[in-house]
């Protein structure tokens, strides 16, 4: 498939979501967990639905330039920071393997991801990571 097919089937949503939207959901996701601002707050603090919220993080739609400014006005942050850690050439084709943002776009995978860096053994840290791969090998049988 070329290029600009690819494109196309992106923008008319036929691969699933836009990994730009699902990246920029994410950091939407991940600042405002960073916060600890829940959904209902920042939807009323820009005038939305919490649902609409969920479906900017979720990347079910997508997020306007206006109202990604005022996203970023709620969240104490740059409409850039949205962007950061995106990379255009590897982030545009949707990969089909489950990737770093699948994980955090979970309640689970977040709640992991800030509670595992304050496990101060390492010892402790590399059973966990043994037990998860032991479970996902398990899985893959």
């Amino acid at each position: 498939m070329k290029n600009s097919e690819r494109m196309q089937k992106l923008e008319d949503g036929e691969l699933g979501p836009n990994p730009i939207d699902r990246h920029v959901g994410l950091r939407i996701r991940f600042r405002r967990k960073e916060l600890g601002i829940s959904q209902e707050k920042l939807a009323e603090s820009i005038g939305l639905t919490f649902q609409q919220v969920q479906k900017y993080e979720r990347a079910a739609n997508r997020v306007s330039a206006s109202k990604l400014w005022e996203v970023a006005r709620a969240l104490q942050t740059s409409v850039a920071y949205f962007y950061e850690g995106l990379n255009i050439d590897t982030d545009l084709p949707r990969a089909a393997a489950p990737t770093l943002e699948d994980f955090a776009l979970t309640a689970e995978g977040l709640e992991l991801a800030r509670y595992f860096p304050q496990i101060q053994q390492s010892g402790v840290r590399r059973q966990i990571l043994e037990l998860v791969r032991s479970m996902a090998a398990d899985a893959d049988s």
